[in-house]
């Protein structure tokens, strides 16, 4: 027998340790690659841990620079605590998720969806379970909890522990969310504030009621939007509370009072169950931010039926200039008129028509519309006793038994939509209540609008004949202060870049005359170029017949032309709140519509060479007063910038086609 040297004996007996060691690596190795996911084209990283004290966090990079510091993760249910105690059972492999649909209405007609997806099944200290999970695409990171048990019990979530842990020297652009039961005639909140804007993250003004999604954040040259969607009938709409003491921002519940009558306010549902999408948008430059589709990629697709009754388009609408008293058939039939002569689709008639007008003479009235080719939408007062507006039909659509004979009516008079008005906050009841408004709708062939209402938050897709949502201090706001006149311009360079990112936006826009007793700073093709940034399954514009014959035929042949689908959409330029230039195409067009927030002359120099082979158009911009237009024909040279002038509050629109 060989007598082993000590060398060899050393390497022998050193064998099992280093294979235990080697193990111990990879297993760690295989550990940490397990704990991140990529996007695909992996420039965007979310990274999970779980700290000795059995929390869950997460942290994301873009291009290996973190963006996002170490983030809480986990909730509280009334049964069980998901917040802490958290054991880690085991992770699914990283998989591909794909989707591709349609929107009916919109910046982008076709969206696919690509993401990372990776399940975390945790088990809390009693050894119930929990998922997480995370789906990671190049513009964002998605999560959402699922609980796979089954359980005929109703289960009740107290509260989320999900938190977004910003960078220090983080801007904040944010909007606080309206106590409830505050404002007019107790009708918050209804998303209707202004935005702070470019505010360091320590400097933010706090308001206990916490803030809207979407909420927007810049740390260096990187951008965030967080928002959520998909909240099925067993989720509450969610806010975000400011930790003051720091850079953190929390998953915030709605209050008791933003309830329907006698329902639910905090998550509740039996088992299983999953709850609504966290989502963070991120990019190095806004343009992925703007471009991004996560609100309706991550939504629920849309339910089975017979959707051919949706028809997006465009509308007249009297009571924003007119008020009350406009609602009269003499004054609709004028705005029925203005519409079939424009091409636009529909006419809004507002609020009390069915003591105003009556039902007898709007079924005469929608019988006259559609010898013109125009549809017409009828406004109601969503609510019982949780406000004390009087305006009405009011209390008509409190049950299903109420909608189906009231939507029977409508059915049998040929009406297009219904626009629905005074919600009451975004209780879980609350937004249960919207969705049977959507589903009952939809069996009657009738399309929805909501004012005085909760963010879409994906609806649009899920439920197609849903077209537009208000949740924005729209353009009737300017008619009632000078204030809100005078905070126009920089309010309407803030909203594409948070309130119009992900949902549809009834901002109602595009008004050319003079408003009696508000002096309106925005110049006239700053307000057409809105038709053209702000998008809307129906666009229902501020413009009166009157106001329309102000204006030059070359603006009415582009509000003629403006449609509320498009094919693609690019962003070009612009900073929050200061200006803002987008691009959109609908079949072989392009528009491209930039506004001037500020006070001040600047000139704006873009490319566009998503245009390709297109290179002759016209440019429309202000003229020599504010009120007035000038038309140009401009040549696109390969390789060049476009430079226009832009007057303070001014705008402009360039359409390019073969």
């Amino acid at each position: 027998m060989k007598t082993m040297t000590f060398s060899e004996r050393f390497i022998s007996s050193a064998l099992p340790l280093m294979a235990v060691l080697i193990c111990a690596l990879m297993s760690c190795s295989t550990s940490n690659d397990l704990m991140t996911i990529y996007s695909p084209d992996n420039n965007v990283s979310v990274q999970l841990a779980l700290a000795a004290d059995s929390t869950l966090s997460y942290s994301i990079s873009y291009s290996g620079v973190s963006i996002l510091n170490p983030s809480r993760l986990g909730l509280i249910r009334d049964d069980q605590n998901f917040s802490t105690g958290l054991t880690l059972r085991s992770i699914s492999p990283n998989s591909l998720v794909t989707d591709e649909y349609d929107m009916m209405h919109g910046k982008k007609q076709h969206c696919s969806y690509n993401a990372h997806q990776r399940i975390y099944h945790m088990a809390n200290a009693a050894g119930q379970r929990m998922d997480i999970i995370f789906q990671v695409s190049n513009d964002g990171v998605a999560f959402r909890y699922s609980f796979p048990d089954t359980s005929v019990q109703t289960k009740q979530i107290l509260s989320e522990s999900t938190n977004f842990n910003f960078k220090s020297g983080t801007k904040v652009f944010v909007q606080e969310m309206a106590e409830a039961k505050s404002g007019w005639c107790q009708v918050n909140p209804s998303y209707e504030e202004y935005y702070q804007l470019d505010v360091p993250i320590d400097s933010l003004t706090y308001y206990d009621t916490g803030y809207v999604f979407p909420a927007l954040f810049n740390y260096q040259d990187y951008w965030i939007l967080l928002s959520e969607t998909a909240p099925d009938r067993n989720y509450c709409g969610c806010r975000l509370q400011w930790d003051t003491t720091g850079t953190t921002f929390s998953i915030g519940f709605p209050p008791a009072p933003e309830v329907f009558p006698g329902g639910a306010l905090l998550p509740e549902s039996t088992l299983p169950w999953s709850t609504s999408w966290r989502i963070i948008a991120v990019g190095n430059s806004l343009k992925p931010i703007v471009e991004s589709t996560l609100g309706t990629d991550l939504a629920a697709p849309a339910i089975a039926g017979d959707y051919s009754f949706v028809k997006p388009g465009r509308a007249s609408w009297s009571w924003v200039m007119l008020k009350d008293d406009s609602v009269v058939y003499k004054v609709q039939r004028r705005f029925v008129d203005m519409s079939a002569e424009i091409g636009w689709e529909y006419c809004l008639v507002d609020v009390n028509w069915d003591t105003q007008i009556g039902y007898d003479k709007i079924a005469e009235l929608a019988a006259y519309a559609r010898t013109k080719n125009v549809g017409l939408i009828l406004w109601y007062n969503s609510s019982g006793d949780w406000n004390t507006t009087v305006y009405h039909p009011k209390s008509k659509l409190l049950t299903h038994e109420a909608r189906v004979a009231e939507f029977t009516k409508l059915r049998n008079m040929g009406i297009a939509g219904i626009k629905v008005d005074f919600f009451g906050g975004d209780g879980q009841s609350m937004m249960a209540y919207y969705q049977d408004i959507f589903d009952d709708a939809a069996a009657f062939g009738l399309m929805v609008n909501c004012h005085g209402a909760t963010l879409p938050r994906g609806w649009q897709r899920t439920y197609p004949n849903l077209v537009t949502m208000e949740a924005v201090r729209g353009f009737e706001f300017v008619t009632f202060e000078q204030e809100n006149a005078d905070l126009e311009p920089t309010h309407a360079c803030m909203l594409p870049f948070t309130r119009n990112v992900f949902d549809p936006m009834d901002f109602t826009p595009v008004c050319f005359t003079e408003i009696p007793g508000i002096n309106r700073v925005t110049t006239n093709t700053f307000e057409l170029a809105l038709s053209v940034l702000f998008c809307s399954g129906i666009q229902h514009y501020a413009e009166t017949p009157k106001g329309m014959r102000t204006v030059p035929d070359y603006v009415v042949d582009v509000l003629k032309e403006i449609p509320v689908r498009w094919n693609e959409t690019q962003f070009v330029s612009g900073y929050p709140g200061k200006d803002v230039v987008i691009a959109r195409r609908f079949g072989d067009i392009w528009y491209v519509a930039g506004i001037n927030g500020e006070d001040t002359d600047k000139t704006i120099s873009m490319k566009l060479p998503f245009l390709h082979m297109i290179d002759k158009g016209y440019l429309i911009t202000d003229g020599d007063t504010n009120r007035t237009f000038s038309k140009t024909d401009l040549t696109l040279e390969p390789s060049k910038y476009v430079e226009v002038n832009l007057k303070a509050y001014g705008g402009f629109v360039i359409r390019f086609a073969p």
